[in-house]
């Protein structure tokens, strides 16, 4: 019998218990809060991290302008950096916001779960404001 393919969520998921325990609810609590900002917010495990991205239709454009790409996370040494392809196009927050790497990305760090709680109004407003930046 064919083993049954993982779903996108189911490969987040797994892909968070191979975490440390130290970072683990950080990153299960980052995950649902921007799951839960729009249903047009998709996930998938992307450059060995979870990632998230536009989900609905959008105007043609070429896949290297990560036009999709919401946020990839970045896990290295139990840290939380997250990385928004397209963030300069953001202009709400742009204290939450660090980089000004001339290819758009622009990056927001997490020390843990508490830091989290703290930015996560900010958050919310920056990732609404790139949803309505998206050329659908």
């Amino acid at each position: 019998m064919a083993k049954a393919k993982l779903t996108d969520s189911e490969l987040v998921t797994q892909h968070i218990q191979t975490l440390s325990p130290s970072i683990q609810p950080a990153v299960e609590y980052l995950r649902r809060f921007i799951l839960s900002i729009d249903k047009e917010i998709g996930e998938h495990v992307k450059w060995n991290s979870p990632a998230f991205y536009y989900a609905g239709d959008m105007k043609v454009f070429d896949a290297k302008e990560y036009k999709r790409d919401l946020l990839v996370m970045n896990l290295r040494k139990n840290k939380i950096m997250c990385v928004l392809p397209t963030g300069a196009t953001i202009k709400v927050n742009k204290d939450l916001l660090e980089g000004d790497y001339t290819d758009g990305r622009r990056m927001i760090h997490f020390k843990n779960l508490e830091d989290i709680r703290a930015k996560e109004k900010k958050l919310k407003a920056t990732i609404t404001e790139w949803l309505t930046l998206v050329e659908k």
